[in-house]
């Protein structure tokens, strides 16, 4: 293999390992993973960015279509934006809704945190290190683990 295809392929594979320990995998599975993108040619070798299967789609295999709504799912969610209100239907792409709001039943808000659940979970935050307080973005959890309880 050429230099730059192995200094793409080390620095693709130490960046994989990185991103992949914040998210708890493991070794194996980010090799499985970087092995899987390199078969299906998704990994970009060239200064251009263009990946093997973007040079050469038929010497890959297909990728697995994805997963559609079925017909009955699309009706019934048509039906329901009809109801709402919530589908655009003049030429300025303005719904029924947005020119008359009072025609349609009121949205369904969730219900949000009372403000003491809301204080609550800060101090709880603020207590074990979870806050991202620094100018950095790490957690003071982060820079200083021996100061905060263990998870």
């Amino acid at each position: 293999m050429k230099a730059p295809v192995l200094i793409a392929l080390s620095t693709l594979l130490a960046l994989a390992a990185g991103l992949s320990h914040a998210q708890g995998k493991t070794r194996e599975a980010v090799k499985a993973e970087l092995a899987e993108a390199v078969r299906m040619g998704d990994i970009p070798l060239l200064d251009n960015g263009l990946t093997p299967r973007d040079l050469n789609p038929s010497a890959y295999p297909a990728r697995p279509a994805p997963v559609g709504k079925t017909r009955e799912q699309v009706m019934t969610e048509l039906a329901e934006a009809k109801r709402m209100g919530d589908y655009p239907v003049f030429e300025n792409g303005q719904t029924p809704r947005e020119v008359n709001p009072s025609a349609y039943p009121a949205r369904a808000t969730p219900a949000g945190k009372t403000r003491a659940e809301v204080q609550s979970e800060l101090a709880k935050a603020i207590r074990v290190g979870d806050t991202p307080l620094l100018e950095n973005g790490m957690t003071p959890r982060e820079v200083n683990p021996h100061l905060y309880p263990a998870r």
